[in-house]
């Protein structure tokens, strides 16, 4: 089963990403494979929680993790984010479609609520004609409440 047709890894994967650091990890990743200490450098966490960010990553198939003598180095897998890029363009193409179709109906209003030149609305045909200005529906508020 691949990465785009898997939720439970797409959700790994988003999961992984949502945190800041995790995603500057990436960015460093992005340039090329480094030591563990030289990926934690920039930010003020403990070294625990380093490890706990790399092990989000590595179990979301973002990364791969390695020792040499006693240097622990990550490289970036690009296959899952690739996934993601495609679920993403999925949803925004559908997004689009969406939008302009919607773009379509208000061109299609606008025409029917065109201005006359008395200065008065013309009105739509169709079901909005017969919109009435709202109208009060019950009658001059009583007595208050005793409390």
């Amino acid at each position: 089963m691949t990465t785009a047709s898997n939720p439970a890894i797409l959700s790994e994967v988003f999961r992984a990403l949502s945190d800041p650091i995790r995603r500057g990890m990436l960015a460093r990743l992005a340039i090329g494979p480094c030591s563990v200490s030289e990926l934690s450098q920039p930010y003020t966490v403990t070294a625990p929680a380093i490890t706990k960010h790399l092990g989000v990553l590595q179990r979301s198939g973002l990364i791969v993790r390695w020792k040499n003598g006693r240097t622990n180095y990550c490289r970036l897998i690009p296959r899952p984010l690739e996934a993601v890029s495609d679920w993403i363009e999925v949803h925004r193409e559908f997004w689009e479609r969406q939008f302009g179709q919607l773009e379509d109906f208000f061109r299609t209003e606008q025409d029917q609520w065109k201005v006359k030149p008395d200065g008065k609305t013309k009105q739509p045909s169709g079901s909005l004609a017969s919109l009435q200005p709202h109208q009060a529906l019950s009658s001059k508020r009583g007595r208050p409440r005793k409390r």
